[in-house]
């Protein structure tokens, strides 16, 4: 190893580090984009390669920008309230039947508008659910987590994450099924069951049951429109094999401004309580791997693939169960990104490719850090006034996790 690929390394794990500890209580994008930066100042990766990476997430910083515009539109308008409080009323007083319901909402939010989606617009609507219930707030935001990565691959747009592996070119929905359609289930009820299990302990006792609900406005019930406007927009773009970011951020400025004009109200008051630090984490991301990539990280992936090939079930095993706690070290976009890389070098059986998306996408409910939606999901809590360190992310997610993985991937290989 010479020293510039060593320092590569070192650079990037530091980086890492930072995002998963935040040491000073930094943000996340902080020492992501320092290690960026500090890369291309030691001259480590060219200024070029820099740029090209950071334009490599354009689509996934489009679709977040939709997103998040949507999510505090909609919190502007009180939609997360009236959502909470109709599911704390259908709760009935049990804490055990908030939570599935937190749970099946959870699945549909990812399926329908993606795993960021759920992090984004799910996350305080179930904090304010809970609040009105008078429930511990904590095992419904870990299914909130959770589950948008667990039900991540129900969809080909149910994470950004599968348009990076796949390279933007998507296996058609009859293929996608027969694929995923299974260990999707899997996935689901086996971290339905863990959690529901970690969490026993928690979900005691009776909650609120007399709750008032006040009547959706008008500004709420266009916010509501609107998330069902993007939903059928994501849908369409994944039927028509096109990128989601831009139809997405379309979506969510044109109905921030719709919603300003019918309300009367400052585009404004929204822009300035979007958490924008998303985006610089996301480009740093990206230069990091690319870093890696330089280094001939990638180079070895794809040899390994290809000497793998000749056992398709024990190499379909062995790389999607390395990717999913892969992910959790350098996050699971740029991991996707990798992957997909060495993908297209190795050209790998597809069943390898799909043990692959099942570990991009799962794998990362292990700790905080493993994909940008448990990073939304965090920051969406911290401004609740709330924080989950990392530690006790992991005592949730190892035994959520794995058994997940384990039942996925089985699944997928019982499948042929």
């Amino acid at each position: 190893m010479t020293a510039g690929i060593g320092l590569t390394w070192a650079i990037c794990g530091a980086a890492t580090a930072g995002v998963i500890a935040r040491p000073f209580r930094l943000p996340e994008a902080v020492w992501a984009v320092a290690g960026a930066v500090a890369l291309l100042a030691l001259g480590l990766l060219p200024i070029a390669a820099g740029l090209t990476a950071v334009g490599k997430g354009m689509d996934v910083y489009l679709f977040l920008i939709g997103m998040m515009l949507l999510s505090e539109t909609a919190r502007q308008q009180g939609l997360f309230d009236w959502i909470a409080a109709t599911a704390a009323r259908g709760a009935r007083g049990s804490p055990v039947r908030l939570f599935a319901l937190v749970y099946v909402t959870g699945i549909v939010t990812t399926t329908f508008l993606s795993n960021d989606a759920t992090a984004v617009v799910l996350t305080p609507a179930v904090y304010a659910a809970a609040r009105k219930a008078k429930a511990d707030p904590l095992p419904l935001l870990f299914a909130c987590a959770l589950i948008a990565n667990a039900a991540s691959f129900v969809l080909p747009i149910s994470n950004p994450a599968n348009l990076v592996l796949y390279g933007g070119t998507m296996p058609p929905l009859g293929q996608w099924f027969a694929s995923f359609a299974l260990p999707s289930v899997a996935a689901i009820v086996v971290t339905y069951g863990a959690l529901r299990w970690t969490e026993r302990a928690r979900l005691v006792g009776q909650c609120e049951t007399e709750i008032a609900r006040t009547p959706l406005t008008i500004g709420g019930k266009a916010a509501l429109a609107g998330i069902v406007v993007t939903a059928v927009v994501l849908l369409l773009a994944s039927a028509f094999d096109v990128q989601l970011g831009l139809p997405t951020c379309i979506a969510g400025v044109a109905t921030t401004i719709a919603i300003c004009l019918l309300v009367r109200m400052s585009p404004l008051m929204v822009v300035r309580d979007v958490s924008w630090s998303v985006l610089p984490l996301v480009a740093g991301l990206f230069v990091l791997v690319e870093a890696l990539d330089h280094s001939g990280v990638i180079g070895h992936v794809a040899a390994w693939l290809r000497a793998e090939a000749a056992d398709p079930a024990r190499a379909a095993m062995t790389a999607g169960t390395m990717l999913a706690f892969g992910s959790n070290l350098v996050n699971n976009l740029p991991a996707g990104l990798i992957a997909s890389t060495a993908v297209a070098q190795a050209q790998p059986p597809r069943v390898v490719v799909d043990a692959l998306l099942i570990g991009v996408d799962l794998g990362p409910n292990l700790s905080i850090t493993g994909s940008l939606a448990t990073i939304l999901w965090l920051q969406a809590i911290r401004r609740e006034g709330l924080d989950v360190g990392f530690l006790r992310f992991l005592k949730v997610g190892a035994v959520t996790m794995i058994p997940a993985l384990a039942a996925a991937l089985g699944t997928r290989l019982l499948i042929g």
